[in-house]
This record gives structure tokens, sequence and C-alpha cells, in this order.
């Protein structure tokens, strides 16, 4: 069987992936891959996802230069999740999030409200013009 095959894609052939920096095991995003999404991944060893509102392959970092090199992928136990663990690239640290931040779980819950714990780290009207 495919390695593929394996995978339990949702109703729209996509699969949910979490992005986890290698070096600190920082949670860095969420996003969603297809087939071909995944298959470049594993090619390339550079993350690519396929973002659902430009109906389209996403190479992270095609814009912001803030590309990710897969190390390890990892499929859960359901097989309906994968698991990159990555570096986050062009910028030290490296900036996962379109907000300008390291991570894009930068808010924590704190006595009934979700506060911002992680400072922008570059402007984001600079990384996308």
């Amino acid at each position: 069987m495919d390695w593929l095959d394996q995978i339990k894609w949702d109703a729209q052939g996509l699969v949910p992936v979490i992005a986890q920096e290698a070096s600190t095991g920082d949670v860095l995003m969420f996003a969603w891959m297809n087939r071909e999404a995944l298959q470049k991944t594993a090619e390339l060893r550079r993350a690519v996802y396929f973002s659902r509102s430009r109906n389209k392959l996403w190479f992270k970092g095609e814009e912001s230069g803030h590309v990710q090199t897969v190390h390890d992928m990892r499929l859960d136990c359901d097989n309906d999740v994968v698991l990159l663990k990555v570096t986050q690239l062009g910028h030290e640290p490296g900036i996962a999030c379109h907000t300008g931040r390291h991570s894009c779980f930068f808010k924590q819950y704190e006595n009934g409200d979700w506060v911002a714990t992680e400072p922008v780290l570059k402007d984001p009207e600079s990384i996308y013009k």
C-alpha cells in the first residue's frame, strides 16, 4: 500500500498538520495538506501546505521568506493528523506566524481573556508586500 493511502483524508481530501520546532519542541503552527502537498513536502524536505482560502498549494515562506525545513514527518495513531518537526528559517528567532511572531499559538488564557504572550518579532507589513 502506498504511504499516502494510509492517511485518513477528510471529505475535502485534506489532513491536518502541526508544525513543531525540532530544536525547542515549540508548536509553531497548524495548517492543512492535500496529497500533493504532503508528497512535495516529503520530496523537498520543505513544508508545503494547502491553502484553503486560496485553494492552492502554499510553499511556506514563498512570500515571507520564512521557510520550514522538514527533519521528520510523523503520523498519529489514528492516521488522521501529521506532525512535522521543522527548522524555521528566514529570521532569528524563526517566525512561523503571519502576525510576525515565532508561533501562531501566542495567545494564552488568563482570567477570562486571551492575552498575547509573545512579542511581534517583525512587523507583518514589512514581511508581506
